[in-house]
Parts: C-alpha cells; sequence; structure tokens
C-alpha cells in the first residue's frame, strides 16, 4: 500500500511545525486557514514557499501545516524546514525521483538554526546589558 502523505518536522525558536504533504495542485493549509491568512508578510510567505520552488514542485503538492509556538516569523522558517524535511522523505518513498538533498542543502533548508533567546540574568536590565556605572 502506498503512502497517503509525506511528513516532516521542522523547528525554529520555539516554533515547532509538522507538515504533510498530499499529491494536489499547489493548495496550502497553516492551522485549518488559508496560507496568505496565517502569514500575511510577503517575506514570510517567500520563506514558506522558498523549498517547494527551489525543487520545483510549487504546484505539485498540496500542503497541511499544524505549527505551535513561537512568534510569526519562527513559525515560517520552522514551516520551511518541515516542507523540506517532508520532500527528502519523499526521495527515500518513491524511486525514481531525483534527489532533492543536495539542493535543499546547498539552500540552507535542512540546517536547525539553533539559535535561541537568552535568559536575563539577575541584576542586568536584559541578558547582557548592565545598568549605567556611575563612579560617584
Amino acid at each position: 500500500m502506498a503512502l497517503e502523505y509525506f511528513q516532516g518536522t521542522g523547528r525554529r525558536k520555539r516554533a515547532s511545525a509538522r507538515v504533510r504533504l498530499y499529491p494536489g495542485n499547489g493548495k496550502i493549509v497553516v492551522n485549518d486557514r488559508p496560507f496568505e491568512d496565517y502569514f500575511p508578510r510577503i517575506g514570510d510567505q517567500r520563506k514558506v514557499l522558498a523549498p517547494l520552488e527551489v525543487a520545483g514542485v510549487r504546484n505539485t503538492f498540496n500542503v497541511s501545516v499544524h505549527v505551535a509556538g513561537g512568534g510569526i516569523s519562527g513559525q515560517a522558517e520552522a514551516t520551511a524546514m518541515g516542507i523540506a524535511r517532508a520532500l527528502i522523505h519523499r526521495d527515500t518513498e518513491v524511486p525514481g525521483s531525483q534527489p532533492l538533498r543536495p539542493i535543499l542543502r546547498k539552500g540552507g533548508f535542512l540546517t536547525r538554526d539553533a539559535r535561541e533567546k537568552e535568559r536575563k540574568k539577575p541584576g542586568l536590565k536584559r541578558a547582557r546589558k548592565a545598568p549605567q556605572y556611575t563612579k560617584r
């Protein structure tokens, strides 16, 4: 029995995205809302679509995303990583498909950006900003 979908998980900062690729015509749904409504900024929309554009399968798959945590930009990058991982999963499952891993790796879609917000320390205003020093 063939798989009905290909799944990938993406993470960025505190955001986590579960992505499923279904054969279809390019429709994208994020948390049961249209893609353009969930990511209103054009830059975030481009981030999400980038792995599909690079792989050349923009209108080949319908994408379903469940994303939680973090902010909108972190969720967009987590979604892009999840799409890239799902495309890699497709390559391993479908015989005869072109290898996308080198293309996606070169585009930076498979590398987890591990930068997180640094915690605030006691006695400081933020993580590293100290109160102004006064000599007298």
